[in-house]
């Protein structure tokens, strides 16, 4: 059962910048004649297509006791406060508040963020900063899943 569960794709506008440095790529090619430019277009699009795919891959879930951020799984007994953060204060912890220590699953084309406080005193990290586009829901999923608030 997932509690929570997002993936932080980027914007739609990656995309369309994908496609015109694709078409700028055929422009380039096409004093190579047709079939270089047919194959520098598709090799183009498809390297493109797998960066902002895998670059958007990353997912946040809260499920089983655990938080999976990225390739990050902590249980949900490890961690403590969960505080949504709004453009500015997300923008300071990312930057000057920022603790290099600190586990962040880092988006900067998303403006809001969760600080999910680490209580294990076995784990040096001091807590996880996690961009994500609905930071309030995330928030109640990690207290939902929480042993201490069940």
């Amino acid at each position: 059962m997932k509690a929570y569960d997002e993936r932080l794709t980027v914007p739609r506008s990656w995309w369309l910048m994908a496609l015109l440095g694709v078409l700028l790529l055929g422009v380039a090619l096409v004093p190579l004649g047709p079939v270089p430019l047919l194959a520098g277009m598709a090799g183009g699009g498809a390297l493109a297509g797998m960066a902002l795919s895998t670059y958007g891959s990353a997912r946040i879930r809260v499920t089983a006791g655990s938080l999976v951020a990225g390739d990050a799984r902590i249980p949900t007994s490890a961690l403590g406060e969960a505080r949504a953060l709004n453009a500015d204060e997300a923008r300071a912890w990312r930057t000057h508040r920022a603790d290099a220590r600190a586990h962040m699953l880092l988006r900067a084309y998303i403006p809001t963020a969760v600080r999910v406080e680490v209580s294990d005193p076995e784990d040096p990290t001091p807590y996880l900063y996690l961009s994500t586009r609905r930071p309030e829901r995330l928030t109640a999923a990690l207290a939902a899943a929480r042993p201490d608030t069940n």
